[in-house]
C-alpha cells in the first residue's frame, strides 16, 4: 500500500514584503545673479542656503550672484551651494529672481518651472510676461504671498526694512555738511528738531516713524483710515499727531517739514506741483508706494538701487529705498523663504503646492501659460483668468 503526500505538509505560499523606494526628488533652487537695474537684493545669505540644503533642497547660485550684498562664492560654497554659470542656475526648478525676469532669460528656463520674484507692476513689461506665458512658467509674487493668518510676511518685512531705511538715509542727508543742510534730525536743547511727515499708518509709515521719533523728531502721520491712523498713533505714543488727508492740513506740513515719506494708503492721494512748491528747500522725499513715485509726480525719482543718495541733482524723491541695504534684505527674506519653501516641498510638486496652500495660490501672477493675476494681465494685454479653474484641470 502506497501512501501519498497529505496536503497538510505541502509548502505554503507567504507574501514577501516588497522593497519601496521612498526617496523624495531633490528640488533645485537657482539663483541668477540680478543683472536688471533697479533691484540689488538678494534673497538668500549662505546661512539660509545651508538650511534650505539641509532640508533636502539643491541650490546652484550663479557665480559672483550675491556680490551686491558682500557675500564671497566661497561663503556660500562653504554652505552647499553650487556655483554654476548662468544657464545651469536658470534651468533649476525654482529660480528666485527679485526683480521681474527679462525675456531673454525667460527662455532659458525649464518649461513649466517655477520663478519666485517682486510684483513690481510698474516694471513689467510686456515681452517679459509673453515669454512667462510662451514658456508656462508658474511665477509666484512673494509680496503678494500670505501665510495661514493672511499675513503678507515678504510684503510686511520688505516694507519695514523700507521705512527704517528711509529715515536713516534722511538724517544721514540732512546731515550732510557739504550737499545737506548739516542738521541733526532730533535737534539738541534749546533748538526745535527737525519735522517729519508721513503719508500712511501701515507697516512702512510706523516703522518711518518709530526711527523719526527715536531719533527727537517731530513726526506728523496723514491717513484718511482712522481705525489704522488711530492704531499707529497708539503704537507711537506723544512723539507722533494724526491727521486725515485735509488739503489743507497737509500744504501747512509740507511747509515746515524737513522729512516726506509717502507709503501706500487706500485712498489714491497725490502732492501736486503747487504742494511741492510749498515744500522747504533742502527737503528729503522718498515714495516708499509700489507705483514708483508716482506720489509726487512732479519731483524727478532717483532710484536707490542704482544711485547713490545726495543733493548733487538738486531735489527729487528717493525710489527704493530698501536696496539701499540690501543685506539687511538678504537676512529678512532668507528667514521668511525657508517657510515657504519648506510648505513647498512638503506637497511634493510646485503645481501640488498651489492646489493645498491657498497663500501661495493667492500670490500667483502666471500659471501654465495663462496670466492670473490682474496687474500681469494688463501688462501683457491679455485675459485675467481664474487660476482655480486650471488647478482643477491641470
Amino acid at each position: 500500500m502506497t501512501h501519498t503526500a497529505s496536503s497538510d505538509h505541502a509548502p505554503t505560499p507567504l507574501e514577501a514584503p516588497a522593497a519601496i523606494d521612498q526617496r523624495r526628488r531633490i528640488l533645485t533652487i537657482g539663483l541668477p545673479a540680478c543683472n536688471v537695474d533697479g533691484e540689488r537684493r538678494f534673497p538668500l545669505t549662505p546661512e539660509g542656503a545651508a538650511m534650505l540644503i539641509e532640508r533636502g533642497f539643491a541650490i546652484r547660485m550663479q557665480r559672483d550672484a550675491a556680490a551686491s550684498i558682500h557675500y564671497s562664492d566661497n561663503a556660500y560654497m562653504r554652505s552647499g551651494v553650487e556655483i554654476v554659470g548662468r544657464d545651469e542656475a536658470l534651468l533649476c526648478d525654482i529660480v528666485i529672481h527679485l526683480a521681474p525676469l527679462p525675456a531673454a532669460d525667460v527662455t532659458r528656463m525649464r518649461r513649466g518651472a517655477m520663478l519666485l520674484t517682486l510684483l513690481h507692476p510698474c516694471r513689467r513689461r510686456k515681452a517679459d510676461v509673453k515669454a512667462l506665458l510662451s514658456r508656462h512658467i508658474i511665477s509666484i509674487a512673494l509680496d503678494l504671498v500670505k501665510d495661514r493668518q493672511g499675513n503678507t510676511p515678504f510684503a510686511d518685512i520688505l516694507s519695514e526694512i523700507d521705512g527704517r531705511a528711509a529715515l536713516a538715509i534722511a538724517a544721514s542727508l540732512l546731515a550732510d555738511a557739504v550737499h545737506g543742510k548739516g542738521i541733526l534730525l532730533g535737534g539738541v536743547a534749546g533748538i526745535i528738531p527737525c519735522e517729519t511727515m508721513i503719508i500712511g499708518s501701515g507697516i512702512a509709515a510706523c516703522a518711518a516713524a518709530q526711527s523719526a521719533a527715536g531719533a527727537g523728531s517731530v513726526v506728523r502721520i496723514f491717513d484718511n483710515d482712522t481705525y489704522s491712523l488711530r492704531a499707529a498713533t497708539r503704537r507711537l505714543g506723544e512723539w507722533a499727531v494724526g491727521s486725515v488727508l485735509h488739503p489743507r492740513t497737509v500744504q501747512a506740513a509740507l511747509r515746515s517739514a524737513d522729512i516726506v515719506v509717502c507709503t501706500d494708503i487706500d485712498t489714491p492721494f497725490e502732492i501736486d506741483d503747487s504742494m511741492v512748491r510749498e515744500m522747504k528747500k533742502g527737503v528729503v522725499a522718498f515714495d516708499l508706494t509700489s507705483d514708483c513715485g508716482r506720489m509726487i509726480p512732479s519731483l524727478p525719482c532717483v532710484d536707490l538701487a542704482s544711485a547713490r543718495p545726495g543733493f548733487e541733482q538738486g531735489r527729487c524723491c528717493y525710489v527704493n529705498a530698501g536696496s539701499a541695504v540690501p543685506r539687511t534684505a538678504a537676512m529678512a527674506l532668507s528667514n521668511t523663504l525657508l517657510t515657504m519653501l519648506h510648505d513647498i516641498i512638503s506637497c511634493e510638486g510646485t503645481v501640488n503646492a498651489l492646489r493645498l496652500l491657498p497663500g501661495l495660490q493667492a500670490a500667483a501672477c502666471t500659471f501654465l501659460g495663462r496670466a492670473v493675476n490682474p496687474r500681469v494681465a494688463d501688462a501683457a494685454g491679455v485675459r485675467c483668468t481664474d487660476i482655480n479653474l486650471y488647478l482643477a484641470l491641470s
